[in-house]
């Protein structure tokens, strides 16, 4: 296969990886000509399946405002014979988590013997 050329060939890369035990994202997204497919995930642990079954290394997180929720999306991305194939997981983030992130670390003290 020297590219993902029709529609029956990038659902195929899906289908491969539900064979292997990985869970059906719950949207597919094919854009027109097969040059853009888009994957959306439920939780992290089907991100980071899909993510390492395409073998996608980059990766952008964005934290933003919904109509007063607070999300995450994680998106990991890779081109795989022309074709660009994008992870893609909405997270709700609470603002304790937005605190954590934000704190700055207290220096570890040594432990006493």
């Amino acid at each position: 296969m020297t590219e993902l050329a029709t529609r029956a060939q990038a659902f195929g890369l899906i289908a491969e990886g539900v064979a292997a035990g990985l869970s059906a994202p719950w949207r597919l997204y094919l854009a027109r000509g097969c040059r853009y497919l888009s994957l959306s995930v439920g939780d992290r642990a089907e991100w980071n399946a899909w993510r390492t079954h395409l073998g996608c290394p980059e990766l952008s997180v964005r934290v933003y405002d919904a109509g007063g929720e607070i999300r995450r999306s994680s998106v990991a991305e890779v081109v795989v014979d022309g074709c660009r194939i994008t992870v893609e997981l909405v997270e709700e983030v609470s603002t304790d988590d937005l605190d954590r992130l934000l704190a700055d670390p207290a220096p570890a003290e040594p432990e006493e013997r």
